[in-house]
């Protein structure tokens, strides 16, 4: 095995120029540069931390992050400087806000054994990547509370987290930690976590700026994109990154060609803000944190996650004031269907209000030129379609996209995932879950559940979620339709004045022809990925190898509909019909206690419409004669016999691969809570021992998150999130020592099982907010 060498964060080797986004997409041409970025921050600050309608021609803005309570809390101006004016009120905000930014750059800390290269033979040779912070700005108290050691082993292998490691306190069999662990001398390694913690808290910036100032190179600083989007079915005009911030790009060791974003999530203002803060409550870092990487473990595509770092003294205002933290999150790219719609909208309104002070334009015309500049983009550097020169592009791409969405979906609803806010600004073009808002997994099995108590028609119940990825998809191709249009008339790909000479009728003409050609085959092409791999994930649960055309009539609607009727839980159920042998039904000894199991989470709804135990043991009864049946058929034991040896049980192999699409631990709404309960608490604590924030934290309900758990004073808060990421990156594990007798567990054991539990029923389908 090729040992990977390891850089601190700071040097991490950059793609070359024809992989960073930032040198092939458009910038706002306000800011064209790094350098150009670094001028205005020293000149006019203001006009980058204000939301404005972006250039119709940008995907992106460059910006630094700026993680500090909005509206800003600037000192008031010393005695005698002039204020009576709009613009000398503009001069001294500018000046004021120019202080806070990252500007002064800022030596390296001695990385004694680290990697002292700055890349690799893969970095463009012009970049040179340097720290810049503020010397002025208030620098609130940053507490690391976590490393995702699963998306740092998947994504960035090659980054040196120096002691993130240890100091967190993490210990996981599955962690790796001794791979990742950090070569350097204890010196080194405290210092390379510091740096690490300073640049995914938002403190420090990485740029590379050219001494020369030559705007024709753009060198390299962090980044948000610029997007719109349907939200709830109505159109929302521009939206983009609004406490988003991506701040590196790095190629993965193993393959060269996949490149990592990190982004920041909470890290201040962006352009794209609008009235908000731009910073993220601890609560929702919590959930996006252990959401991604306990969905990656499940086998869902998904964006990962990195760090998880808390700011206890950072105020925001919420329905309640809260403390802020900034999770640090990793995608190939975070490229949205969005992205696309911004290009070409479907209508152009100017009637939103983006900032006090009056209306601006909402919605900016279309841009042809630039929609075929992301799509190359998109097409050749995220979902890289092999395609030959000059071959016609557009429809390639929806169809890709598409592909990858349905096979998401279908994940999500074999596992009971309900992302909760599926607005095509929030669909990821490469067919990632991202952003972790009221997500939840079933618990009590309902098709209408829904887990965002303010989606108040249903639209994202989870019953919808396959018929709400085909509505975005076909936002997708209403938006590449002028441009697939051309492309079936041309019979090769657009160029680049493709619609310069076009008049509107023209463009509508394209868009038509191709939304009437493919809209439909695009529909049909979703449901039948979808279903393939939908019931294809559901066969693995229940422990078949073999397809059969029945399966799903007779065996998988009707165990959801069991589940549904008899109010049992979806996850627990299905783990305890992984364990079921046909000989149960030949055995009252067995199956009478088996039956039991199945029914035992019945006891925890306390639905008062409830059936009979007795009902109930007869409809499983029912169902598992068939199920039985089934698994008795020949051609079934044969597709489980080519993989085993001889010797082998290939009832007691299909148990245990049964098990390994049926999760033991579960990510649920109360253990969430729980975590974040505990955690909201001792940021509060942290809060209130600062000289600056005491004061104003002495009553009992400041600053606390409003949970329906209360924080509990025995349990150790990082303790309990990093104990349950181990388990939710493991979820197959027979956590709680699974099977045993309770009186034979450990404190460990015991404590394992109590998290695989269902908890209180009062948090049964517990509905969370949009509010982050």
């Amino acid at each position: 095995m090729v040992k990977v060498v390891k850089y601190p964060i700071s040097r991490l080797p950059l793609p070359p120029s024809t992989q960073i986004l930032t040198h092939n997409l458009t910038p706002e041409p306000e800011i064209p540069s790094a350098a150009a970025l670094v001028k205005l921050l020293n000149t006019n600050p203001v006009s980058l931390r204000r939301s404005k309608p972006s250039d119709g021609k940008a995907h992106f803005s460059y910006l630094t992050p700026l993680p500090l309570p909005f509206p800003y809390r600037l000192p008031p101006p010393q005695e005698g400087t002039p204020i009576s004016t709009v613009e000398e009120r503009t001069a001294y905000i500018n000046k004021a806000l120019t202080a806070r930014e990252a500007l002064h750059q800022v030596s390296v800390p001695s990385l004694n054994g680290a990697h002292a290269s700055n890349g690799t033979s893969t970095s463009p040779a012009q970049l040179k990547m340097q720290r810049y912070k503020s010397l002025e700005r208030e620098h609130y108290e940053r507490e690391l509370l976590a490393i995702a050691p699963t998306g740092l082993r998947d994504c960035l292998p090659h980054l040196d987290i120096g002691d993130a490691l240890s100091i967190t306190g993490l210990h996981s069999a599955s962690a790796s930690l001794e791979a990742q662990a950090s070569e350097s001398s204890h010196e080194s390694a405290t210092a390379i976590r510091q740096e690490l913690i300073d640049v995914l808290s938002g403190d420090v910036t990485l740029m590379s700026i050219n001494d020369d100032d030559d705007s024709s190179s753009r060198g390299y600083a962090p980044w948000s994109l610029r997007y719109s989007g349907h939200q709830f079915g109505s159109w929302a005009g521009q939206l983009g990154d609004g406490r988003a911030i991506s701040i590196l790009e790095t190629p993965h060791p193993d393959d060269p060609d996949i490149t990592y974003e990190i982004q920041l999530k909470g890290a201040g203002r962006t352009p794209f803000s609008r009235t908000a803060d731009g910073l993220a409550v601890l609560r929702s870092s919590i959930r996006e944190f252990l959401g991604a990487e306990a969905v990656q473990a499940l086998k869902i595509p998904t964006t990962r996650s990195l760090s998880l770092i808390s700011l206890p003294t950072l105020p925001v205002a919420r329905e309640v004031p809260e403390t802020a933290a900034i999770v640090a999150r990793l995608a190939p790219s975070f490229i949205r269907i969005g992205n696309f719609e911004a290009l070409n909208p479907p209508e152009r309104d100017t009637t939103f209000i983006f900032f006090q002070g009056g209306g601006v334009q909402a919605q900016q015309d279309p841009d042809y030129n630039a929609l075929r500049i992301l799509g190359e983009w998109v097409v050749k550097r995220v979902l890289k379609l092999e395609l030959a020169d000059g071959e016609p592009w557009g429809k390639k791409l929806v169809w890709e996209c598409a592909r990858r969405n349905a096979i998401m979906v279908a994940g999500w609803q074999q596992m009971g995932f309900m992302h909760g806010v599926m607005n095509t600004d929030n669909i990821s073009i490469m067919g990632l879950t991202i952003d972790y808002g009221p997500y939840a997994f079933m618990d009590v099995f309902s098709d209408a559940h829904i887990c965002n108590h303010t989606d108040e028609t249903g639209r994202y119940a989870y019953k919808y979620q396959p018929t709400m990825i085909i509505y975005a998809l076909r936002a997708l191709l209403r938006s590449l339709s002028p441009l697939i249009g051309a492309e079936m008339e041309l019979k090769r790909a657009v160029n680049e004045d493709w619609a310069a000479g076009a008049s509107k009728p023209q463009i509508a003409a394209w868009s038509d022809e191709a939304l009437e050609a493919y809209q439909e085959e695009l529909e049909d092409y979703i449901i039948g990925v979808f279903s393939e791999e939908y019931w294809n994930l559901m066969r693995k649960r229940l422990g078949l190898k073999s397809s059969a055309p029945m399966d799903n009539k007779e065996l998988i609607r009707p165990l959801l509909n069991l589940l549904e009727t008899h109010r049992l839980d979806y996850h627990s159920t299905l783990r305890s019909l992984a364990t079921f042998r046909p000989s149960f039904l030949n055995s009252d000894e067995k199956l009478e206690p088996f039956l039991s199991s199945l029914l035992s989470s019945q006891e925890v709804s306390q639905s008062p419409l409830l059936p009979s135990k007795e009902e109930g043991a007869k409809a499983w009864l029912e169902y598992l004669q068939k199920l039985a049946a089934r698994v008795e058929l020949p051609e079934e034991k044969e597709a489980w016999m080519v993989e085993i040896s001889g010797a082998e049980d290939w009832l007691e192999v299909r148990e245990k691969e049964t098990k390994l699409h049926n999760p033991r631990f579960v990510l649920r709404q109360w253990v969430l809570e729980e975590v974040i309960a505990n955690l909201a608490a001792e940021a509060q604590q942290k809060k209130a021992e600062t000289e600056e924030y005491g004061a104003s934290s002495s009553t009992p309900s400041a600053g606390l998150v409003q949970s329906p758990i209360r924080p509990s004073s025995s349990k150790d808060g990082k303790k309990l999130l990093l104990k349950v990421l181990d388990m939710a990156t493991r979820p197959f594990e027979p956590w709680g020592a699974e099977g045993k007798d309770d009186c034979a567990l450990t404190e460990e054991e015991m404590e394992e099982r109590r998290l695989c539990g269902l908890g209180e029923s009062k948090l049964l389908g517990f509905q969370c907010s949009c509010s982050s």
